[in-house]
């Protein structure tokens, strides 16, 4: 059987029944990473030249403006002109000796940041390279992040962002949050193991921890522990414990964030204690677990109710970040957008697809007989949700863009930008959208003195687009946008991103996308899969 880190959650709030049984368990495998042999720099010093700027603070464009790095650190900022007028070259700063990149015409904003990565592979059933994961999501701007719960234990995450954090191989710098109940953990069954598992989980190098849940004793023990000893904390609130745990509850015991929507809103309900379920629901039948979880919201109280309002206001009271992963569940409104989505041919690994796939063995694979009724649900699902998250963001909460991906034909990076439009559907203007992705996802992970704007002293990390993402966020995605160009009356893909700038580093994104293309293709050859999209249904197949 595959046991996913998602699947954990099946057996969350029961501190005992799994762990248990795996206590004494050895750490999984290591999985190797090849060296860092993508980039240039850092350079001594490095002028982006000409571009126009999107600092992430929330400020509108500006620019032109010259960009200076030294080493690793912006060193300058400067206004050089005005749009379409030309630079006077007195005016800039000069280069003396180093590297300029013309960027003219181009944007230029901070370091994407993803609130909710994971980096799965053969503990989960995908079996992708981790370097495929890493650099999917660093083709798509995303520099730094946190990864909440892993497949590969502790140690070994924490050992992987050490070598991210010296640039010893291709990825964004990560944050480690390991799950509080992690087989690794053993048995956790009282307020003094808790607090033991939370010192472990900073002994061992992780900066914050992700909880599923637990019993009220042992969340409070842990969470007070957490804050005492600066361990950030998030939580996905896992149905089988948030009936004693909803986010009013864990937000009041010290939580400082969450993830995805659970515990939210079971703390809205006013006509009932405990969700509607049919009365044959199993929570381990996917199909059953989603299906009622796309019908949720609307048992919540309604946008603009007192109710509403009490929980809201609380929240913000309480300064508490979301992490709202609306693309980890958009393929439950629109299973044929999502499963055909026009990148799953060149760079969805097969074994990443077979996952996907209908599966009762694999976390995320509920479509066994996936209905119109249920995905009308859950477009009313998002309605709300989305309404939700909207004026949380309107009323100064802290919105982050979070992706989960690697579940539910949500793929790595691709996901990351999907997060950014669905964000824009729920209400974010396209500056917003952009300042939750940099500034406030720097804020949440608690690394915003490093990240998250353009400000001189931070770290170099950019995003470099050669067309106005404001305009259209759809060119962010590898796969770019299509466009008509009335010139020569032909269809073209325009867009993706043209440089990831991380610490100085400069990546040709263009070249990181074929390298992943090429380890999809070989794979595909090795298996014997013919060029084209892959089935859904099960045919005479490859060899997997």
């Amino acid at each position: 059987m595959r046991i996913s880190i998602g699947m954990q959650t099946m057996f969350a709030g029961v501190a005992l029944a799994l762990f248990a049984a795996s206590a004494g368990l050895a750490q999984p495998a290591a999985v190797a990473i090849p060296e860092r042999n993508e980039g240039e720099g850092p350079f001594e010093r490095l002028i982006l030249r000409g571009a126009y700027m999107i600092d992430g603070t929330g400020a509108p464009t500006q620019g032109p403006v010259d960009i200076v790095i030294e080493n690793d650190r912006i060193a300058e900022i400067d206004v050089v002109g005005f749009p379409r007028l030309e630079i006077d070259p007195d005016d800039r700063p000069p280069l003396n000796e180093g590297r300029e990149i013309d960027v003219s015409g181009m944007y230029v904003l901070p370091g994407f940041i993803d609130t909710h990565m994971h980096i799965h592979s053969d503990q989960t059933g995908q079996d992708v390279p981790p370097d495929y994961i890493l650099k999917l999501w660093l083709a798509h701007g995303v520099t730094s992040g946190r990864t909440v719960s892993g497949s590969h234990g502790t140690p070994w995450e924490v050992d992987v962002a050490e070598r991210l954090a010296n640039n010893e191989i291709t990825g964004p710098r990560i944050e480690v949050y390991p799950s509080f109940n992690a087989r690794e953990a053993g048995p956790i069954n009282t307020p003094e193991q808790a607090r033991e598992r939370i010192r472990e989980i900073r002994q061992m190098g992780a900066t914050g921890v992700k909880f599923f849940g637990a019993p009220e004793e042992i969340m409070i023990a842990a969470l007070d522990e957490a804050r005492e000893i600066g361990l950030n904390s998030t939580m996905h609130h896992a149905q089988l414990a948030v009936k004693h745990a909803n986010v009013l509850d864990t937000s009041a015991w010290g939580l400082r964030s969450m993830e995805h929507w659970y515990g939210l809103p079971e703390a809205l309900f006013e006509d009932r204690t405990i969700q509607h379920y049919p009365n044959d629901y199993v929570y381990q039948d996917e199909q059953h677990r989603f299906g009622a979880a796309g019908r949720l919201w609307e048992q919540a109280a309604p946008p603009g109710s007192d109710r509403w309002n009490e929980v809201m206001q609380t929240l913000l009271d309480r300064d508490f970040a979301l992490s709202p992963t609306f693309t980890a569940y958009l393929t439950s409104r629109d299973f044929m957008r999502t499963s055909r989505a026009i990148w799953h041919e060149t760079y969805t690994m097969p074994e990443l697809w077979e996952f996907y796939r209908p599966n009762r063995d694999a976390h995320g694979s509920y479509w066994f007989d996936w209905t119109l009724e249920d995905e009308i649900a859950w477009q009313e699902n998002y309605r709300i949700w989305m309404a939700f998250i909207n004026e949380y963001k309107n009323r100064g909460g802290k919105v982050s863009v979070g992706s989960d991906s690697g579940y539910i034909y949500n793929l790595y990076g691709f996901g990351y930008i999907t997060e950014m439009h669905l964000l824009r559907e729920a209400g974010f203007t396209p500056l917003e959208v952009i300042h939750a992705a940099t500034m406030v996802g720097a804020q949440v992970i608690g690394i915003e003195d490093e990240v998250g704007t353009i400000r001189v002293g931070k770290k170099a990390d950019f995003v470099v687009v050669g067309e106005n993402p404001l305009a259209n966020l759809h060119i962010l995605h590898g796969t770019g946008a299509i466009r008509l160009n009335d010139e020569t009356r032909e269809v073209e893909r325009v867009g993706g991103i043209r440089y990831t700038i991380k610490d100085g580093i400069v990546y040709d994104v263009p070249e990181l996308l074929a390298e992943i293309r090429g380890m999809v293709r070989a794979r595909k050859v090795e298996l014997g899969i013919p060029e084209g999209p892959m089935p859904i249904e099960t045919v005479a197949a490859p060899n997997l």
